[in-house]
């Protein structure tokens, strides 16, 4: 079994090597998992080699070969890390045997379509497992309105979980502040100094903007949904 960040810096790993054919360097692995010093990376690294799931090759740069990967990546792309949950949940609520529950403000809605305006006031609060949050970053969550980020597993009505962090890589589910009033979730991809904003949906066409005109609020990090 992996702990919550070789599970996270395998997953970085993996998707910087389908995006870009090579892994991404220390420096990089370092700043996506919130990390003071590379040596705590060479030290998640030496335990994921010691699993299997790694290789490091010898005589080349960035050399790191993905061997296998657990269930709980998607090879596809982004899979949340969802729980089913009452979203009324009470303070300090265990969400299951072992996983103690940590309360966050639902700052509103976000748009999962046309972006809609932002909103920046705390209507209630949520209770998550404390494992679905990331390094020592703030963290909020949002109920998602429409269904533009359906084909990554993120429905109308979902809430979602979000690390706080102005920085962002291509490929990463960001909120998305677009010339400063809306807030939309979407895939965010940077073009030399343009934005784009993908949807994971057909029906929506992709939204470039000028560099100026975004600013990443945060990074989707986990996802809650009731039936």
């Amino acid at each position: 079994m992996l702990t919550r960040k070789q599970l996270e810096l395998l997953d970085f790993i993996n998707k910087r090597v389908q995006r870009d054919g090579i892994p991404p360097s220390f420096d990089e692995m370092k700043e996506a998992l919130d990390l003071r010093s590379k040596s705590g990376i060479h030290r998640l690294i030496t335990a994921l080699e010691e699993r299997g799931f790694i290789r490091r090759l010898a005589h080349r740069a960035r050399a790191l070969e993905i061997v296998k990967l657990p269930d709980a990546i998607d090879t596809h792309g982004f899979t949340p890390r969802m729980i089913n949950g009452d979203l009324s949940a009470p303070p300090n609520q265990t969400m299951a045997v072992g996983v103690s529950a940590v309360e966050l403000p639902v700052m509103g809605q976000i748009a999962a379509g046309v972006p809609i305006e932002a909103l920046q006031h705390e209507h209630h609060r949520v209770a998550v497992p404390g494992t679905m949050l990331s390094g020592k970053s703030n963290h909020y969550a949002l109920e998602v309105k429409g269904d533009s980020m359906i084909d990554a597993g993120i429905n109308d009505g979902d809430v979602v979980v979000i690390r706080e962090t102005q920085t962002a890589d291509s490929g990463d589910i960001v909120v998305a502040l677009v010339e400063g009033h809306e807030a939309t979730l979407k895939r965010f991809r940077r073009h030399g100094s343009s934005i784009a904003l993908e949807a994971a949906n057909p029906a929506f066409e992709t939204r470039l903007y000028r560099d100026d005109q975004v600013k990443v609020q945060g990074r989707l990090v986990g996802l809650i949904r009731t039936y």
